[in-house]
Order: C-alpha cells, then structure tokens, then sequence
C-alpha cells in the first residue's frame, strides 16, 4: 500500500475548523461572563419594583381588620399580598390608587384568588366593595416594618410573599402594571 503525503490545502482547512470551533464555544462563554460580570442583565429578568435585601419580615405581626376581627397569613394558602399604607387623610391620589390596583387584580385572571390587597388604614370615602381588599386598622408598627413607608413623594406599595416576608417595593407613581409583570 503506497502512502500519501497528506494535502497541504485540506490540513490547513482542517486546523482553521477546529479553530473556528474553539472560538466559537469559548468566545460565547467569555462573552456572557464579561456581560454578567458587567452587571447586564436582559430585560426580562429585571423587577419593576425595587427588591429588599434583607426583606422585611412580617410573619409574627398581628394584623386586625377594620372590623376588629384577627387576619391570618395563612402560608399554607400560598396567597401573595399586595400593601398600601398612604397617609392620613387621603383623598384623590389614593383613589386613583386604588382603581390601578383593582384593574391590576383583574388582570391576574385565574390567579386573582391568590392575591389580596391590603389597606392600612381608613378606605377613601366612596370606594366601592371590591372582593380583594382588606382594610386592615391603622398599625403604627406594620408602618414601621415597612422600609420607607413614610414617602413624601406619594404612596409606594409593597409585595409581601406568602410566608410573611416583603419582598418588593414599588415607589410612588410607578407603574402598577409592574405589579402583575412581577
């Protein structure tokens, strides 16, 4: 059997594929780790509201409804909680609130039953009967846990997990579509 000298053309070819190859798998690799380590991430990853590290914990307070009678959380229900604790007296700004977080709640569809809205404090007058909200009495220490509850720029709202915890605070004026998206 006669040996052939292999072709000097097809080796190069060969070696600048296996190159190619290398560039390619470890050029994509060192690309996502540049942009991670960057701080980038896709949109889609992001929150709306701001995330509380290390998140409030609300699971030992004892929270009353309006009417005087205990709310249980309830963790086992898997129910997530959406908080509102404006200033007193609160007029057009809560209102308006209150309808952004109502059609918010609608837009959950199926999943409206695990979500509740919680009101400290006095309902602005007129409001009407909504199956989601729960006017909880005015709790100065729930005001407290709250981290910058007391905002002069208008109202934030909060997003406390089923276990207890806030997890997400959304500033005053923010888009409560953000809500549902989180």
């Amino acid at each position: 059997m006669t040996e052939t000298a292999p072709d000097a053309a097809r080796t190069r070819r060969g070696r600048l594929m296996l190159i190619a190859l290398f560039v390619l798998f470890f050029g994509s690799a060192f690309g996502a780790g540049l942009l991670r380590l960057s701080g980038w991430m896709p949109a889609g990853l992001k929150n709306h509201g701001e995330l509380l590290q290390p998140p409030a914990d609300l699971r030992q307070a004892r929270l009353a409804l309006a009417d005087g009678s205990a709310y249980a959380w309830n963790p086992a229900a898997r129910t997530w909680r959406i908080v509102v604790a404006p200033p007193q007296p609160c007029a057009a700004e809560c209102t308006r609130l209150l309808a952004d977080l109502d059609k918010v709640w609608k837009l959950f569809g199926h999943n409206a039953d695990q979500v509740e809205i919680l009101w400290l404090g006095p309902l602005p007058a007129g409001t009407p009967a909504l199956p989601e909200l729960r006017e909880l009495r005015d709790d100065p220490a729930l005001r407290a846990a709250l981290p910058r509850s007391e905002d002069p720029a208008g109202i934030p709202v909060f997003l406390i997990d089923p276990n207890g915890f806030v997890v997400l605070r959304y500033p005053p004026h923010a888009d409560p579509s953000g809500l549902r998206t989180d």
